[in-house]
């Protein structure tokens, strides 16, 4: 999972522009729990801004379960060491494009799904969730990454996924 802010705040601590990146791995269904995970922050964020995004990014600082952050915190048996990088991140969720490189650690491509009723045109399929807590709609793709952090991945032609997201400590903002 990754993102980039385009404007936010926790508390007085300004987030605009920052990138991110939280790696999760389990040992068999996501509710059954006895997770690793990492997160990983752009070098760019400052001191203040770290310790911000690491509390957002582990559901610490949420209402309990109004975050897809704190749901999947709540099923981590072990949390590793948060790392800071250069993180050179693309997402346009119209197109279901992305584009993730954190040099020597994670490189991630989204692309759309193949069409199967145009050939040569991609399909757009979309999830739509209104009571949350993950976001309000999601549009799927194909996803294909590689990392060599903490975790180990290696997903191809895999489940991707591309969405917006306003939420604050309760969850979403609609």
């Amino acid at each position: 999972m990754c993102g980039h802010i385009e404007e936010g705040n926790f508390n007085d601590t300004n987030l605009d522009g920052l990138d991110w990146a939280v790696l999760m791995s389990w040992p068999g269904e996501v509710a059954e729990g006895n997770g690793t995970q990492q997160a990983i922050i752009g070098e760019r964020a400052d001191p203040t801004q770290r310790e911000a995004l690491r509390k957002i990014l582990h559901g610490e600082s949420t209402t309990p379960g109004a975050t897809h952050f704190f749901v999947y915190n709540s099923t981590m048996s072990t949390v590793l060491d948060t790392l800071y990088a250069p993180i050179e991140l693309s997402i346009d969720v119209d197109q279901r494009m992305a584009s993730l490189t954190i040099e020597g650690l994670v490189e991630s491509r989204g692309t759309p799904l193949p069409g199967t009723l145009s050939p040569g045109e991609p399909s757009r399929i979309r999830l739509d969730t209104p009571e949350g807590p993950r976001y309000l709609y999601a549009e799927m793709g194909n996803g294909n990454t590689t990392a060599r952090a903490g975790i180990e991945l290696d997903f191809k032609d895999s489940y991707g996924q591309f969405n917006v997201l306003h939420m604050n400590q309760d969850g979403l903002i609609r």
